[in-house]
């Protein structure tokens, strides 16, 4: 019999402080083998403008962004696509840990009784007027017995289950669809930035003993927390490796586009000898000649230090107060486009005392090496869930699903306009 290959193309939409990126991905489902393989079709890549920590500033910058990013991806993958899946790390979101229970009316666990248990949580999660934008179990009890992974089909009379809700404030996310809106697109789902980012870069294994993702972005810095396989927790703080380059733009009075320059080739934390006597010449800002300045690489470590040691302060506070931090095991894995700062993987171990390591996400087939890295970390972990589909997409309910894709929308709307 014939090996039938079915082909699903969908798209991806990352919106981050620094850059924006759209992305058309092609998964191939082989009979023969349980999960997709995916291939990139199309990419967009822009620099983004409007947005900060997470958090729109300006729309109509950021639309000019999002649109651009977009017609690239679908004019390099020859194709419209309906609908995008989208990263969200705006909106103080935070976790909620609750416990739902309900009477087994037919003494058999149903899908109805699993749905119930959901429906219970979603209206906890969302209670103070907050938005649900990821829900998951736990573990479940059966009359009063834990440690049942599945319980479909079990006899119980009383049913529970642990769940792990991820909220955020409603107006950022009801913005954030405004755009996409703005941008004749269609929002397919919301993922939680961390947690796409942490599917990227860490392994089965790793999550089943436990452990926690730090993705360092340039606007935000992102914590997800797994234990026993599951996703357990995420905080989200507005401080990233942007906030090194306004230090060192600010502290040496040179413009912002050298300071990230300076901050990129010569930025590190480790502490060398030589470093006292490396010179690095720089611009200063509003100088009319074109006088160079100079000062160390010791001098720039020290403006860079107090900043990833306040960050890191802040860090330890939010695992300190995540209710799933304590059962987070040991390991720590970096990723974001700051995690490739210098020496960063030894400073962050010698402050928390545990084993650290940088993930990278699998790359895509398709994307090139210059643009392959943690700095795509949460795209890689975006396709990964998009693949999957399911109940792991938070859908914007209510909603006018648009079949067109961006190119074809623009057509209509010149057609109607003019």
């Amino acid at each position: 019999m014939a090996d039938r290959r079915t082909y699903r193309t969908f798209g991806l939409l990352d919106i981050g402080t620094c850059k924006t990126v759209a992305a058309v991905i092609v998964a191939e489902q082989s009979p023969s083998f349980g999960a997709p393989s995916l291939r990139l079709a199309g990419l967009g890549l822009q620099r983004s403008r409007g947005i900060k920590a997470g958090v729109l500033t300006d729309l109509d910058e950021a639309e000019t962004v999002v649109r651009g990013a977009l017609a690239q991806a679908e004019r390099a993958a020859g194709v419209s696509v309906g609908n995008y899946t989208v990263s969200v790390a705006a909106g103080r979101m935070a976790s909620a840990h609750c416990t739902a229970r309900i009477d087994v009316e037919t003494g058999r666990v149903t899908k109805d009784d699993l749905a119930k248990l959901m429906a219970a949580g979603e209206s906890y999660a969302e209670r103070n007027g907050r938005t649900l934008i990821h829900l998951n179990r736990l573990g479940y009890e059966l009359d009063g017995v834990g440690g049942v992974r599945d319980p479909l089909g079990f006899s119980a009379r009383r049913l529970a289950a642990g769940l792990h809700a991820v909220t955020a404030d409603e107006a950022p996310l009801r913005n954030l669809l405004v755009l996409i809106d703005r941008c004749y697109a269609e929002c397919d789902g919301l993922v939680a930035s961390p947690y796409a980012s942490a599917l990227a870069v860490t392994t089965e294994e790793e999550r089943q003993f436990g452990v926690t993702c730090i993705d360092f972005g340039a606007g935000t810095t992102s914590i997800a927390l797994f234990t026993d396989g599951v996703f357990a927790g995420v905080e989200v703080i507005p401080v990233g490796g942007q906030h090194i380059t306004y230090d060192i733009a600010r502290t040496l009075q040179t413009p912002l586009a050298e300071a990230e320059r300076i901050k990129t080739l010569y930025g590190t934390l480790l502490n060398a000898q030589s470093d006292e006597h490396e010179s690095i010449s720089y611009p200063v800002a509003g100088e009319e000649d074109e006088a160079s300045y100079e000062t160390t690489k010791a001098r720039l470590t020290d403006i860079i230090r107090p900043r990833m040691q306040q960050l890191m302060g802040l860090v330890h506070e939010r695992l300190s107060l995540n209710a799933a931090g304590r059962y987070a095991g040991e390991k720590i894995v970096l990723t974001g486009g700051a995690s490739q700062l210098l020496g960063l993987s030894e400073f962050v171990a010698n402050t928390f005392g545990r084993p650290v390591r940088l993930g990278r996400p699998t790359d895509l087939p398709g994307l090139s090496l210059s643009l392959s890295g943690p700095q795509l970390a949460t795209l890689s972990g975006l396709a990964i869930l998009g693949a999957r589909g399911g109940n792991e997409l938070s859908t914007p309910y209510g909603r006018k699903v648009l079949k067109q894709g961006y190119l074809g929308r623009v057509g209509t709307w010149l057609k109607r306009g003019f």
